[in-house]
């Protein structure tokens, strides 16, 4: 038999796949698709401190390889995702979630973490200093140094959890910023984020987008998403949630082999809303295939 187990900071997954931040919302879309238990986590809607509506229309581009959005964090706000959405998503999702937040100041992450560290629920707090499509705050945090490691500093001091720093490739160098949230404490790191990117409409002479630039993500990103992953685990001591562009089981296979110890599953959602499922079950499968008894052996080997 295959074990297609892994772990994150002492949690136990029954498989490395999590739909990514932004691409699932709180589940209450796909549960009619298929038994949303079989997934190893959910990382639900990015959540700010207030309600935010999100940026003009229109904020969602097509393009070879992939999507840009400009989303711009839509969210009801902390208060109402503790108190409503979360309780919501227990009812038929039973294992621990990845809660992803975004704040515009450390006291906006403090509100946060403390504010998640409270809800059962959540397992892991994935802190997003580095969204491109928000035309304030995020992509400060998260392409500076020091920031990162205040950051994290901030969100230690307030949550028991476990706080994985979801890092951009929108740097210079990318295993700094991994450094600088190692040294602020981080139990783990989340990347990809999206790459920044931009549409223009040539009949109408404008970009495609009303914020103009957003966020690209999909098929597109992987080979960059890999070669971060891979560089990130060799720079620093702990666990890596590999994201950008997967779309099938062996891509999965790719980012553990370059260091991650599970995924998140983003565009492809949108495009597929079963390839989680199918991702699942082809993994052992695959794994079967390729002689990996146990997929955590994998873990890092390049």
């Amino acid at each position: 038999m295959v074990s297609i187990k892994t772990t994150l900071s002492g949690i136990e997954l029954d498989n490395p796949i999590i739909p990514a931040s932004g691409t699932f919302a709180f589940g209450e879309e796909f549960k009619s698709l298929y038994d949303l238990n079989i997934l190893g986590s959910i990382s639900f809607k990015g959540t700010t401190v207030e309600e935010r509506p999100g940026n003009a229309l229109p904020r969602i581009a097509e393009c070879p390889g992939g999507m840009l959005n400009s989303v711009g964090l839509q969210n009801p706000g902390v208060k109402k995702v503790v108190e409503e959405e979360l309780p919501r998503l227990g009812k038929f999702f039973k294992k621990p979630l990845v809660a992803n937040i975004s704040g515009f100041s450390l006291e906006d992450f403090a509100i946060l973490s403390e504010e998640m560290d409270k809800v059962e629920n959540v397992g892991i707090l994935e802190v997003n200093i580095s969204c491109p499509n928000v035309s304030h705050g995020g992509m400060a945090f998260g392409t500076d140094a020091k920031s990162v490691e205040a950051v994290c500093k901030v969100v230690k001091e307030k949550t028991k959890k476990p706080v994985y720093m979801k890092l951009s490739p929108n740097v210079t160098d990318i295993t700094e910023m991994a450094r600088a949230a190692e040294s602020g404490g981080a139990d783990g790191l989340s990347l990809i984020n999206t790459v920044l990117g931009m549409r223009i409409d040539i009949k109408r002479r404008k970009p495609v987008l009303a914020n103009k630039v957003g966020g690209y993500s999909g098929p597109g990103i992987f080979p960059i998403a890999v070669r971060a992953v891979y560089a990130v685990h060799q720079a620093v001591k702990l666990p890596l949630i590999g994201m950008g562009g997967i779309s099938r089981a062996e891509d999965v296979l790719e980012m553990m082999m370059a260091g991650a110890s599970a995924v998140e599953v983003g565009a492809e959602n949108l495009v597929n809303p079963r390839v989680c499922e199918e991702i699942i079950t082809e993994l052992p499968i695959l794994c079967e295939r390729l002689g990996i008894k146990d997929i955590q052996d994998i873990i890092g080997i390049v």
